[in-house]
């Protein structure tokens, strides 16, 4: 656009330099990490300078610029708060200072644009995609528009505010979620009953099968959508909805049904957990577990069926899931046999109705807001775009903020 702010090379506004210190024995360095995406450093313990196979590395300044070179295509890239003054990073992060022409909360916010990590993403060398690294020479030559510094401190207002109430929103949704973990625990802890095998509760319990058994009907394997987590939390972040993938035929008493519980129970790594639950609701369309999960069909005429889903949900957020999982050849495998012959104590029906009614009124305000602050992120990310290249216009942008 004619009236955007001018494009210029990284390069004017900023320069390279890197502080080097030696590691030293017997001294104590705090040793940093850079996350993807523009969103920060992350402490990563310290380390003592006898102890590392470096003899000399970069120190951060606060407001200073440092990437990562390797994998700088994931957008490895931010500006050093003032907590991190000091903190020791490998050669393989380099520092720049900035010109006087750039506010850094300003570049703080344009770490986090989409646009510069496609550049950084367009100027990687190597021939293998995960070796692929970026030099400090060609960050200094993508261009971007550069208002004038009165105009990024108005911006850097702007997107403060909008990141102030994402804050608020997750901060609320970690609240609520505390407060059902608390709520489960409490019930579980305290509940009286006659005691039943789970096992003993269900109609059936099944598995998927990879291949074509004979059966009738074309469906759906079963897919349980994102594995999200919230960082520092037991929990996980998904739709709590099943989702339709891989065709494949499989035998009626198989295709998941409303009220359906399908667990997982193998697992590769932490973003592949055991024992994660999903209940199926009332819009799923005709589709199979995969071989990796465990169809549940509970038995309505002996237990509720989601009082078991919220049984087993807290099962996995409370850690209880792993003493019943087994690790070998790197994939983590859940004695599902096992898990489900335990005992555990049944309340009456009304019990069991007020604790899952109290569960998911809880559940549904976390989903609220976590659907809001993901909204407002996603805001967020073309109010940035926008306002770089003028498309939308910085008073009208005060104005909804």
């Amino acid at each position: 656009m004619s009236d955007s702010y001018p494009l210029r090379p990284l390069g004017e506004v900023m320069r390279l330099d890197i502080q080097r210190t030696p590691m030293r024995p017997a001294t104590t360095y705090r040793l940093a990490g850079v996350l993807n995406a523009g969103q920060g450093l992350v402490a990563k313990g310290e380390i003592d300078g006898g102890g590392t196979e470096y003899s000399a590395m970069n120190v951060l300044r606060v407001d200073q610029v440092v990437m990562r070179k390797l994998t700088a295509w994931e957008g490895p890239i931010t500006v050093v708060p003032a907590e991190f003054d000091g903190f020791v990073v490998s050669n393989e992060f380099p520092t720049f200072t900035l010109g006087p022409e750039l506010v850094p909360a300003w570049m703080r916010h344009v770490c986090r644009s989409p646009r510069l990590w496609a550049e950084m993403k367009n100027r990687v060398s190597g021939t293998v995609q995960r070796r692929k690294r970026l030099n400090p020479e060609q960050l200094l030559q993508i261009e971007l528009p550069i208002p004038p510094r009165e105009v990024q401190a108005r911006i850097v207002e702007i997107l403060d505010a909008v990141d102030d109430q994402i804050t608020a929103l997750d901060s609320e949704a970690n609240t609520a979620r505390k407060l059902l973990h608390g709520v489960l625990a409490e019930h579980f802890a305290t509940v009286k009953g006659e005691r039943r095998r789970i096992v003993d509760l269900c109609s059936h319990v099944v598995g998927g099968v990879w291949g074509n058994p004979e059966g009738e009907g074309e469906v759906d394997r079963l897919a349980l959508g994102p594995r999200i987590y919230a960082p520092g939390t037991s929990d996980f972040v998904t739709d709590g909805s099943p989702v339709r993938s891989f065709t494949s035929k499989q035998a009626g008493t198989r295709t998941v049904q409303e009220q359906d519980i399908i667990l997982e129970r193998s697992g590769g790594s932490p973003e592949q957990p055991v024992g994660r639950v999903v209940i199926a609701g009332s819009d799923l369309e005709p589709c199979v577990p995969t071989d990796f999960q465990r169809l549940i069909r509970v038995d309505p005429q002996k237990v509720s069926p989601r009082y078991v889903f919220w049984r087993l949900r807290h099962d996995w957020a409370s850690g209880l899931t792993y003493s019943y999982s087994r690790r070998t050849t790197g994939i983590t495998n859940l004695s599902v046999k096992e898990y489900i012959a335990r005992e555990v104590p049944l309340p009456a029906l009304e019990e069991q109705t007020g604790l899952t009614e109290s569960a998911e009124a809880v559940d549904a305000l976390v989903a609220t807001l976590r659907t809001e602050a993901v909204r407002l992120r996603q805001a967020r990310a073309g109010l940035l775009a926008g306002l770089l290249d003028r498309t939308i216009d910085i008073k009208s942008a005060e104005l909804e903020g």
